[in-house]
């Protein structure tokens, strides 16, 4: 079925195996690959639904909150399932509620599904709101919603003159 008459004929060999290379020194640093991206892991993180967190959680990853947290979110992407109740705010680039959050949301996709429930202000730059879903709060849209610091209000609309004091809004 298999010859070994090929390895040991003479010729351009193929690229050696791991197991093949020569060890090398302590100083390997010249040769490693840039940062991998937080992209690197496939499967989330999952807080089961007998869990409860008290306290922030922060990850470059994704997480999958199936529990109770008490505290802020802050992931690459979040999932919210049917089960869980987060208290507190969110911070991702995607945010997928199926479970109820109890705070502000902010992230660059947010989708409500037909199960959730929000009590709180959502930043977004996208948002996708299913039949359905219960929300009670105010929604805004921002380029950057994950910019750190204290949303911005929104300036007044832009008026008929200048205010009271005589400078123009």
């Amino acid at each position: 079925m298999f010859s070994k008459t090929r390895v040991t004929e003479p010729g351009p060999r193929t690229q050696p195996t791991p197991e093949s290379e020569p060890p090398r020194g302590l100083d390997t640093s010249y040769d490693m690959p840039p940062a991998a991206p937080a992209r690197a892991r496939t499967a989330p993180s999952v807080l089961s639904s007998d869990l409860t967190v008290t306290g922030n959680i922060q990850t470059q990853g994704d997480i999958q909150v199936e529990g109770t947290v008490e505290g802020d979110i802050r992931a690459h992407q979040l999932v919210v399932g049917d089960s869980a109740t987060i208290r507190g705010e969110i911070v991702a680039e995607e945010v997928v509620v199926n479970g109820r959050v109890i705070g502000r949301v902010r992230g660059l996709k947010v989708r409500l599904t037909a199960t959730a429930r929000v009590e709180g202000d959502i930043i977004h730059k996208t948002i996708a709101i299913e039949s359905g879903a219960h929300f009670e709060g105010s929604v805004q849209r921002q380029e950057d919603p994950l910019a750190n610091g204290v949303t911005k209000k929104l300036a007044p609309p832009a008026g008929r003159g200048s205010d009271k004091d005589g400078e123009a809004g």
